[in-house]
């Protein structure tokens, strides 16, 4: 997987963000310094280190940042989740931002595997 793979992760990544953004609107005032801000940075924080690591040279540099992603995208699934138990995210919301979160972590995991096989087979 090329660098098509590498911009839909991205573009995937850049959607879902801005769905948490429109949903995480409707969270709580009191949540604004809370639960609002950090589902939004762990969202943010997806697409962003995608595009970092694509813009490092080397495989290793593109690895480790797609690991940082694909750990934000674990910890945004649950925020959601506990934005939905709260009350801040109605089920439909809830769906859509998991939906998206589990084609995108689908896609990024196969990246990350392409990516892998390519620096071994050109180690081996």
């Amino acid at each position: 997987m090329g660098i098509h793979g590498k911009l839909r992760v991205l573009d995937m990544g850049r959607a879902l963000t801005l769905d948490v953004y429109r949903y995480s609107r409707n969270f709580p005032n009191h949540e604004l310094y809370g639960l609002t801000s950090q589902i939004r940075r762990a969202a943010v924080s997806v697409p962003a280190n995608i595009a970092e690591g694509s813009g490092r040279r080397g495989d290793g540099e593109l690895l480790h940042s797609l690991s940082i992603a694909s750990g934000s995208l674990a910890e945004l699934r649950t925020l959601a989740s506990l934005a939905h138990e709260l009350g801040y995210l109605p089920a439909a919301a809830y769906k859509v931002i998991l939906d998206e979160a589990e084609q995108l972590a689908i896609s990024l995991n196969a990246l990350i595997a392409a990516r892998k096989r390519k620096e071994t087979g050109r180690n081996g």
